[in-house]
């Protein structure tokens, strides 16, 4: 096993104790866990998911920065390709990168604590559960995916605290004409100077875990099952898997179509988090319309469930389904951002991954 590096001890720690909670009905199966946990924590899942997930949400910037548009001004941005024309046509086609850089540097960090939490998350809670099963003589296996999206939701927790400021610097960029010159430095100065530090670090928290957490669930988890899925799939069909290596290598095979299917359940569970992500930053009034705080007034900052009400309060009055369909708003720009990005991160992974002597995900 690779040495691990210094920087891991305190995160071990956490880890230990984690395992101990976790196994909290047999000491021995804690110790047991404990020693497996630290034996799984590897620096290349944090270098893989860092460089996939700064290369695939930075060629995807154009994109998102329509879909961001669509979201704060849903009159005037109407749908992906008339919006896309109309940004160039008024501001150039430079304004289809504003952000760049706190998407690089945010989303670089992000993938990376993203994917090596749950790499190194994912094994110790399925230990832990199969000690617990044991010792309550449930059957292997009850837990289901449980262990999963617990990994998943402690991989989306500890992403949304660091994309936080990050985020929000971005969306101001894209919305807001006051931070249009500003770059990631002096975009974060601007917003630590309007609200404050604890407020550029912590606001819109629940908003960004209602993206993250769903997120990182439909996009890892069902990673690992589909993939794990089709290596089982033409493991059983050896003459199908001759037939394809011919022509394609089979974890190509394996990797492009369990990242489509993952990028469909990604965006269809995270859709809603997205759109009160937006909502919560681009600095609207109560109607909707953006104003720029004046120079001694701190922006007023709103929780989960006022954001939330405003989405649905503006279509609510032509019933329930139209109401509910504001947290929609921009899907089909999100499905082809949304699909490029994970198709495109979790093949760079799994190529990453491999490249660094770790096994492709789910043929293991």
């Amino acid at each position: 096993m690779t040495s691990i590096p210094r920087y891991h001890h305190s995160l071990k720690r956490n880890i230990v104790g984690l395992a101990t909670v976790l196994c909290f009905a047999n000491p021995f199966a804690a110790a047991a866990t404990s020693s497996s946990a630290l034996a799984s924590i590897d620096y290349r899942y944090f270098v893989a998911g860092g460089t996939c997930a700064a290369i695939s949400h930075g060629v995807t910037t154009p994109i998102d920065v329509v879909k961001t548009r669509m979201q704060s001004d849903p009159g005037k941005y109407k749908s992906l390709i008339p919006a896309t024309a109309t940004i160039i046509r008024e501001e150039g086609a430079h304004a289809l990168v504003k952000g760049l850089g706190p998407t690089l540097v945010g989303y670089g960090i992000e993938g990376a604590l993203k994917f090596g939490v749950y790499e190194v998350t994912k094994p110790l809670v399925v230990a832990g559960f199969a000690a617990l099963s044991a010792k309550l003589k449930l059957k292997t296996g009850a837990a289901g995916a449980l262990p999963f999206l617990l990994a998943s939701i402690a991989a989306g927790a500890v992403a949304s605290l660091i994309l936080v400021p990050m985020e929000s610097t971005r969306i101001r960029m894209v919305t807001d004409p006051s931070f249009e010159n500003l770059g990631l430095l002096s975009g974060l100065a601007q917003l630590v100077k309007e609200a404050g530090l604890i407020q550029t670090l912590t606001v819109g928290i629940g908003a960004m875990m209602a993206k993250q957490v769903p997120y990182t669930f439909g996009k890892q988890v069902s990673f690992d099952v589909v993939a794990k899925f089709l290596y089982d799939f033409l493991n059983s069909q050896p003459s199908l898997a001759d037939a394809i290596s011919k022509v394609v290598q089979p974890k190509w095979t394996v990797s492009v179509i369990a990242a489509m299917i993952a990028s469909v359940m990604a965006c269809l569970l995270s859709q809603p988090g997205d759109v009160i992500l937006t909502e919560t930053y681009k600095g609207a009034d109560e109607k909707g319309v953006k104003s720029k705080p004046q120079s001694s007034e701190v922006p007023k900052s709103r929780g989960l469930a006022e954001v939330s009400a405003a989405i649905y309060g503006r279509h609510s009055s032509e019933g329930l389904i139209q109401g509910l369909s504001g947290f929609y708003t921009g899907i089909y720009a999100r499905l082809v951002h949304v699909g490029m990005i994970i198709t495109s991160q979790l093949i760079i992974y799994d190529l990453v991954k491999q490249l660094l002597g770790l096994p492709a995900t789910g043929s293991h």
